[in-house]
């Protein structure tokens, strides 16, 4: 019996492992909330950050995805109905809120140096620069990214096209954030939503849903480094020529241009750049093969001068340089380097210099390098938000259906009829993604009539796609957000031209 015992233990062991193992799925509705504080522009404050999961439901009620967010408020605010709600997405499609949570507006931020490289050993800081000052945030997840997950019927598969695409991710979130405003009391509150990347896509979509669909007006859309697909699955020579602004700023950085733009500030050659690009360069690749030799040859050697590359290159690939290829060949003759795609001062190291794309993504790896324990860290250790899901970075969400995008006009519409909305664009120079002269573009093109251009601005910034990475930047970002939001509070001003 003695020499049996070991076996009868281990097979009742095994026997309330198989029947007690919990399965890896997240709570459909929960919150989690703890005390924190902050010191923010010298001012220390007490807050709260609620994080959990709240329901999308069909048309029966049933959930149909489990949505998670943090939500932080100050504390001891006695008019919280007069506090400005930010709600804060970023893009991909398919990517978690973890890069403006956790770098940008929110009251901690990841441990990365200066100019946004990795430091170990990972983690969070204060963010002495956060917007909570003067408004509460919420970070939301959409379906399959972070830890929000969607919960298919019992033997079924979960219906795609209720979350994935340009309109059905609009409709899904325009309901789940009815829920979220009612729940937390915040119907009353001057409301802003901010979007980064694909996220631009997403709030200028919102801007009307929400209006439209859920009666709920904004004073404010903040797009950062906005993905206007209007242009980027343009092949057209205004989708081409607009990369030029962008290859001045990422070779100016790299000290690679002529001598005579190289010595003057950035914010002195980029205007030159930029006209050349409207007035010269898209009417002279709109004549694609019927441009003149003499045309070609003087636009090859203007293009030259103001992007670092050479005037064959340019030639070889009759005006149209794609982006791949800049970041591949920028640097081929000065240190063999590739530069980074969403932030091209971020350097990379190709197996052969001969090409026309990087191996990889410079910048997007050390990115995740920082961000990704750091959020694992903090919403698990700090925040105690405990789960065996894996918090998905870049969940799985495609195919994304990229129809009917009209979400361009959307803005423009919301803006007709709302007279308290105004919108801020905010991009880096460095950005070869989504580059800031393609949001100048946009954000010109919103509008035709021109009549609503007072209710837009611009703010640039000498960093990449995620600005706020590089410290400065990060404190003159928010700064513009602060400001911006003071300026478009109503302070008791009707709606109404």
């Amino acid at each position: 019996m003695i020499k049996k015992t070991p076996l009868i233990i281990l097979a009742i062991f095994c026997f309330a492992t198989t029947m007690f193992a919990q399965s890896r799925t997240i709570p459909v509705d929960t919150t989690i909330v703890t005390q924190h504080s902050v010191t923010v522009n010298g001012s220390s404050f007490t807050y709260t950050a609620t994080t959990g999961t709240q329901p999308v439901w069909d048309e029966l009620g049933e959930p149909i995805a489990a949505l998670h967010y943090t939500y932080y408020t100050r504390n001891n605010i006695k008019n919280r109905a007069a506090r400005p709600l930010l709600i804060s997405f970023n893009g991909g499609p398919g990517s978690a809120s973890v890069w403006m949570h956790l770098a940008y507006t929110g009251p901690r931020i990841l441990k990365i140096d200066d100019e946004g490289y990795p430091v170990q050993p990972y983690g969070v800081k204060e963010n002495p620069y956060s917007v909570l000052d003067m408004a509460d945030i919420v970070y939301v997840n959409p379906a399959n990214t972070g830890y929000s997950r969607t919960i298919p019927e019992t033997g079924k598969e979960v219906n795609r096209d209720t979350f994935f695409g340009i309109n059905a991710d609009i409709t899904y979130l325009a309901e789940w954030l009815n829920t979220f405003v009612t729940r937390n009391n915040r119907w009353r509150s001057p409301k802003y939503i901010i979007g980064e990347s694909y996220g631009g896509t997403r709030v200028m979509g919102l801007a009307l849903a929400l209006q439209n669909q859920q009666w709920m007006y904004l004073n404010g859309v903040i797009m950062v480094s906005p993905a206007d697909y209007k242009v980027i699955r343009n092949d057209g020579p205004v989708a081409s020529a607009l990369n030029l602004p962008y290859y001045t700023a990422a070779a100016w950085y790299h000290k690679v241009l002529p001598a005579e733009l190289q010595e003057k500030d950035l914010l002195e050659i980029l205007p030159e750049s930029e006209a050349y690009t409207v007035n010269s360069l898209i009417p002279a690749i709109a004549k694609g093969g019927f441009i003149g030799e003499t045309e070609k040859n003087n636009v090859a050697q203007k293009m030259a001068y103001y992007s670092g590359l050479s005037e064959k290159e340019i030639l070889d690939q009759n005006l149209v340089v794609p982006t791949q290829y800049f970041w591949k060949n920028l640097l081929k003759n000065k240190n063999g380097y590739t530069t980074g795609r969403l932030d091209s001062r971020y350097l990379g190291v190709d197996r052969q210099l001969l090409g026309t794309v990087p191996d990889y993504s410079a910048e997007l790896t050390s990115w995740l390098h920082s961000f990704t324990p750091a959020i694992n860290y903090y919403l698990q250790e700090e925040l105690n938000f405990k789960t065996d899901v894996k918090y998905n970075m870049f969940g799985p969400v495609h195919p994304w259906n990229n129809e009917d995008d009209n979400t361009r006009d959307n803005l423009r519409q919301a803006m007709a009829q709302n007279p308290y909305l105004n919108v801020m664009f905010q991009s880096g120079y460095f950005d070869g993604a989504t580059t800031y002269f393609n949001a100048k573009y946009t954000m010109w093109q919103i509008d035709p009539s021109g009549r609503l251009k007072d209710r837009f601005s611009f703010k640039g910034y000498r960093s990449g796609h995620m600005m706020y990475l590089r410290r400065e930047d990060l404190k003159n970002a928010n700064n513009d957000i602060r400001q911006f939001i003071q300026r478009t509070l109503a302070n008791g001003k009707s709606a109404k031209y």
